[in-house]
């Protein structure tokens, strides 16, 4: 919203200063609102004023040492001119303050604005009246706020007063945001106050958690009754983490508090701020020294280093999918034999997805399903099994604006597409704290590797640790001894997430990958071709052309190739399946459509009310595999018996009238959703191979394999259709089909 006090500040600046080109920047647009451009404006003013010759957006060390000697304290008496009076008025408009009109005159209004100011700081006390300080002052020129903003709170505003309040005089020590938020300044904030209340001169304390720091922490640990400093000091630590104690006195309460955060953080659960409390408390990583039983690398795990990290008390350990480099760490990916030496010596892996992340410019949605799937292949070959969680790393400091415009659309892309292929595997993420919580918050994540060794990251200052953190990078160290040395990131593990302690085997042939659609025209050629040659698809009923069902199945090529690799059988299986149904989807069909959705809700949906009227019917064959909703039922609750996926099982039997009912709700997923209806034949196939319980029941044959005859891939074909006429038929002229597709699929594979 445009304020015309700040407009007539802009025109002030000018029209004094031709149009910024006295101050090296361009004209400032006079919209009447306040930024950055606004503030550096009045920055380089207050620089021009001051004499210094090289003008800058920063309000360094320069025009804090010129002003401090000029005007050490500013006010009627002493302010240099009516230029720099209006100065300092436009600023206080900026800020939302009374600036006495840019007149020029620091006037009484001036003055009471200046108090106001400095009380928001907390710092009335110790600079009391309206003089102008140099740091009050530089306070004045950015953006941060010192009213409670954004849902602030107002005890986090209170410590940051009082650290203000408290330090301000020191040399170092400049004022922090009073806006009842964590941040970056309000952690290095944290850090002087205790090195100052340590002792240390100002040039020594530094704000940096250094060992002089740690060592002077070791000695001052707290419990239940301690108050002063120090115990304000921890309270404010502990609340700027999270977690709900008073500021002040250590009490009951406090150590209650304590006792919480320290189960949260897997430190030893004692009650007092001791050292390693402290740490925690203080910076990203807290006490490096603290022994994890996690841990993350680039280098294979022989026996050898196997043996060093169990003798060293590890038991999870971190390891890469892919490694995009071919010359690069070449044992960051996963090695041939690496997981069963894991396996072998009884520790458990968690899977990494990383290529290169380390730029804004990577993140896209685009980038998350090529990502996703990329992840999703790569987890399967190396034999990890369904419901391992992957982390898909932000590995480097993503400020807040680039996790909302970047970031999160990447994640939620990657779920989308781990949805769309039947979630084979869990999502977590790889990264700073703030990029951590916030996809965990929008649901795209449920678990968070977070890189807090990268303390310094803007991610990770005055961020807590996210709720939902599973393993907490903290330092690299060197482990084991000759055969047996090894770098490695030492985690700490919360339990949240144990890895894999045990693999599938390496298929004995290649699974297929995703279809290169160079070679889309070819096969369009063939496959329709063949389906117009035994008068199949193209009927006076029909509802797509051969070419548009073919153009249907390989959209859906995603989820097809990864529920063919997950359950280890050849994709052509569900394509032949998929394409010959849809080929023979026709009007007929819809209206049965029609009809079950009259049954289940009443009313004839939209799109069936021009068709033929036909009673209400309890089931048909829906959606491009043509598969009734109790025959999903029934292969469904099949494969979750089974283990082979998680799933809730529904009842084939229920059939009530009712949005409700089991059989609709199955039914209604396969008429709506394309990619779960492709999903399902897979599950079909299984089904039938394992002899169709619970329908016409058969004798059960092996599952469907890579290594598949024949003979099997026929009887699979024609179980999808019946143990009667035309099935039989029918799954003689599958198998032509089945051999079109393979082979475009083995051209693919082992390219």
């Amino acid at each position: 919203m445009a304020d015309e006090q700040v407009r007539r500040a802009q025109r002030f600046l000018n029209t004094t200063y031709g149009d910024g080109a006295l101050l090296g920047i361009s004209k400032l647009d006079e919209n009447g609102r306040t930024g950055w451009p606004m503030m550096y404006a009045l920055t380089r003013a207050l620089q021009f004023e001051l004499g210094i010759k090289t003008l800058s957006n920063s309000f360094g060390q320069g025009t804090m040492s010129a002003l401090q000697a000029k005007y050490p304290k500013l006010n009627a008496s002493t302010v240099p001119s009516a230029i720099f009076c209006r100065i300092i008025q436009s600023a206080l408009y900026c800020k939302g303050y009374d600036g006495g009109e840019i007149d020029g005159t620091y006037n009484s209004r001036v003055q009471s604005a200046v108090r106001e100011l400095k009380s928001n700081m907390g710092v009335l006390e110790t600079s009391p009246g309206g003089d102008l300080t140099p740091k009050v002052f530089k306070g004045l020129l950015n953006m941060d706020a010192y009213v409670t903003v954004s849902s602030g709170s107002d005890v986090i505003r209170s410590i940051q007063q009082w650290l203000n309040g408290r330090y301000v005089h020191r040399r170092d020590f400049f004022i922090i945001p009073c806006d009842g938020h964590h941040s970056r300044d309000v952690a290095r904030s944290m850090l002087l106050a205790i090195q100052y209340e340590l002792g240390m001169t100002d040039g020594t304390a530094n704000g940096v958690f250094g060992p002089g720091t740690q060592e002077g922490l070791r000695g001052h640990t707290l419990t239940s009754g301690s108050t002063g400093t120090w115990a304000s000091l921890f309270t404010a630590a502990m609340i700027l983490n999270g977690r709900s104690v008073s500021f002040g006195n250590f009490t009951s309460q406090v150590k209650a508090g304590v006792e919480q955060f320290q189960a949260f953080a897997k430190l030893p659960v004692t009650g007092a701020g001791d050292f390693q409390t402290w740490a925690s408390l203080l910076v990203s990583y807290g006490d490096q020294s603290r022994k994890g039983t996690a841990c993350d690398g680039v280098t294979k795990i022989t026996p050898a280093r196997a043996q060093a990290l169990k003798a060293a008390g590890y038991q999870y350990i971190g390891r890469y999918l892919l490694n995009p480099s071919t010359t690069n760490l070449p044992e960051k990916e996963i090695q041939p034999g690496e997981l069963a030496t894991i396996e072998k010596y009884g520790l458990r892996c968690f899977p990494i997805y990383q290529t290169w992340a380390r730029s804004v410019d990577y993140y896209s949605p685009d980038q998350g399903v090529l990502d996703c799937l990329s992840a999703a292949y790569k987890a399967e070959e190396h034999g990890f099994k369904y419901g391992t969680r992957i982390y898909f790393a932000v590995d480097y400091d993503a400020v807040d604006e680039e996790v909302t415009a970047k970031v999160l659309p990447y994640f939620q892309s990657i779920r989308d597409r781990m949805d769309r292929l039947g979630s084979p595997f869990k999502i977590g993420i790889y990264g700073p704290r703030n990029v951590c919580t916030r996809a965990g918050e929008a649901g795209y994540t449920d678990a968070s590797f977070v890189s807090d060794m990268s303390s310094g990251f803007s991610g990770n200052l005055g961020y807590r640790l996210p709720n939902d953190w599973a393993f907490d990078q903290i330092v690299t160290k060197t482990v084991g001894s000759g055969d047996g040395q090894i770098e490695i990131d030492n985690n700490i593990a919360s339990g949240r997430d144990a890895g894999q302690g045990s693999f599938n085997v390496a298929p004995s042939q290649k699974l297929d990958i995703g279809f290169n659609g160079s070679l889309l025209n070819a096969l369009a050629t063939e496959a329709t071709q063949y389906m117009a040659a035994i008068g199949r698809g193209e009927g006076l009923n029909s509802v797509y052309t051969r070419l548009r069902c073919l153009e249907t199945i390989i959209s859906l090529d995603d989820v097809i190739t990864s529920t063919a690799r997950r359950f280890r059988m050849r994709k052509a299986l569900i394509q032949t399946t998929a394409f010959w149904e849809f080929c023979h989807y026709g009007k007929e069909d819809m209206t049965k459509d029609g009809a079950v959705g009259l049954y289940y809700t009443g009313v004839l949906p939209d799109w069936a009310k021009d068709l033929p009227v036909i009673d209400a019917i309890q089931d048909s064959s829906t959606g491009v595999a043509q598969i009734q909703g109790r025959t999903g039922i029934l292969a469904w609750n099949n494969s979750i018996r089974d283990g082979l996926v998680d799933g809730q099982l529904l009842d084939p039997a229920d059939v009530r009238p009712s949005t409700k009912a089991d059989r609709y709700k199955m039914w209604l997923r396969l008429l709506e959703d394309n990619a779960f209806n492709v999903r399902t034949v897979a599950h079909v196939h299984i089904w039938s191979a394992d002899g169709k319980k619970g329908a016409e029941e058969e004798t059960k044959i092996r599952r469907p394999a890579l290594d598949y005859s024949e003979t099997e891939i026929y009887e699979v074909l024609r179980r999808y259709q019946g143990p009667v006429e035309p099935a039989f038929s029918d799954a003689k002229l599958r198998m032509p089909l089945y051999a079109i597709f393979e082979k475009y699929n083995r051209v693919i594979r082992e390219s």
